[in-house]
């Protein structure tokens, strides 16, 4: 089998290339740092309006300051805490409220690797941050997305190759380990990518959705959640192995604003396994092709965040 899903045409891609961004919106979850921050900082140079969402509105400050004077575009921050559906659906109405449109939702923030911890949902906190917030705030968001005829990215890892979906215990309060919570909620990031491609092409909607993945980068991520021996080969793998998380943040740039993005791709580093060089097609499992289980996923999501669209 084939391992990447489109051929988009080009073996590399660079931010030189982005088109001035005037007048354009794009929302990144998880911009005030690592990846989400990088990416924030590629756009506004190229004069695009920005919104900051994440949960800590000090940081989300902070990362505004850094933002604002790289290009001529407005830099915004709002409150927004993916692990608690209260908190995305009074974001998502915030949101509403305040703009007439997003030309992208860039749907990055994320935890990794984190102890075992139920959030206020009674949700396992990786599945809830990673995959199921930003399930459900995509869905509140997607008219604002239709209405700028604009992009919905998602953003995976090359984990999700070590992932499956546990639809018996899709919480794994059975079995819960730091990396299977992990990479289970990066395969539902990338099977959520590709299910709602297939919708939106099955609708004829104006909205494209494209997935990428940022390889091995020196992000927070690898420190603030894994404890222990994890935490220890991080510190080690961070500086020797690692890229910088500008590097990282490319892939997400593309898929947000590159006019050589195609709709239901997959975009990502290509060399050393897929974690740093040149950006093209990635890599995508076969687990994450079953059009059967991303369907399911689909419908296991919006029975949990009490939300149904498309």
């Amino acid at each position: 089998m084939k391992k990447t899903i489109k051929n988009s045409g080009f073996k590399d891609w660079k931010p030189d290339q982005l088109e001035d961004l005037a007048g354009k919106i794009y929302l990144i979850t998880g911009g005030n740092t690592g990846i989400g921050l990088q990416a924030a900082k590629m756009l506004a140079e190229k004069n695009a309006d920005i919104v900051i969402a994440c949960r800590n509105p000090q940081k989300a400050q902070a990362a505004m300051q850094e933002i604002q004077p790289l290009g001529t575009g407005k830099v915004e921050t709002v409150t927004l805490d993916l692990s608690k559906l209260s908190s995305v659906r009074s974001a998502a109405e915030e949101i509403k409220q305040r703009y007439a449109k997003l030309d992208a939702l860039i749907n990055n923030a994320g935890v990794m690797q984190t102890p075992e911890t139920r959030t206020e949902d009674e949700f396992e906190l990786q599945i809830a941050t990673n995959h199921l917030g930003h399930f459900l705030l995509t869905g509140l968001l997607f008219d604002l997305v239709e209405k700028a005829k604009g992009r919905i990215v998602v953003v995976s890892s090359i984990a999700h190759k070590f992932g499956k979906i546990n639809f018996e215990d899709i919480m794994l309060e059975k079995d819960y380990t730091p990396s299977k919570a992990y990479t289970q909620s990066k395969l539902a990031n990338l099977m959520f990518m590709l299910e709602l491609d297939r919708r939106l092409q099955s609708s004829n909607s104006s909205v494209t959705t494209i997935g990428c993945h940022p390889g091995y980068s020196n992000t927070d991520l690898q420190s603030t959640g894994p404890k222990g021996l994890l935490n220890f080969i991080y510190k080690f793998s961070n500086t020797t192995i690692a890229q910088p998380s500008y590097n990282g943040a490319i892939p997400t740039v593309l898929c947000a604003a590159g006019k050589e993005a195609i709709a239901g791709a997959y975009y990502g580093p290509k060399a050393f396994g897929e974690m740093r060089g040149r950006i093209s097609d990635a890599d995508v499992r076969f687990l994450a092709r079953n059009e059967a289980k991303a369907k399911k996923l689909w419908e296991v999501s919006e029975e949990l965040v009490n939300f149904k669209w498309l």
